[in-house]
């Protein structure tokens, strides 16, 4: 649930990356260091599905690279590559990185997050709303 105050999403210490960031929820965890940690998705939507989350409370992709440091960015960028590398899916076919933000945009968890998509052929980035 992505929570609002005047508009703007509201970081809610109580969603599930920070209760599994603080270990009260446990993760298979892929990788980890001091600007991110990453896990696979239990809900996967392609054969491999994982997520990075920065250990800092921003909500969306536009909290984090408006307001977060240098260092932060850099190092969950890095860690983003890092996981990449992991899960194997540095050579070809390839892989497919997803940030959402905002509900319209398919965000459920308020907190900034990047899903690792592949192992498998993925296919086209949207499908077309026709009428919309």
């Amino acid at each position: 649930m992505i929570f609002k105050k005047g508009g703007v999403m509201t970081y809610d210490p109580q969603n599930i990356f920070a209760r599994i960031l603080r270990g009260e929820i446990p993760c298979q965890k892929i990788y980890e260091d001091d600007f991110a940690l990453a896990f696979y998705d239990v809900n996967p939507k392609t054969k491999i599905h994982a997520l990075v989350i920065p250990k800092a409370p921003y909500t969306s992709s536009f909290d984090f690279y408006s307001q977060a440091p240098s260092d932060m960015v850099i190092g969950f960028s890095r860690a983003i590559s890092k996981t990449v590398n992991e899960l194997g899916l540095t050579q070809d076919p390839g892989f497919r990185l997803l940030m959402n933000t905002g509900p319209d945009a398919g965000q459920e968890v308020p907190h900034f997050h990047i899903h690792i998509l592949g192992g498998q052929s993925i296919g086209p980035m949207v499908c077309p709303h026709h009428g919309s």
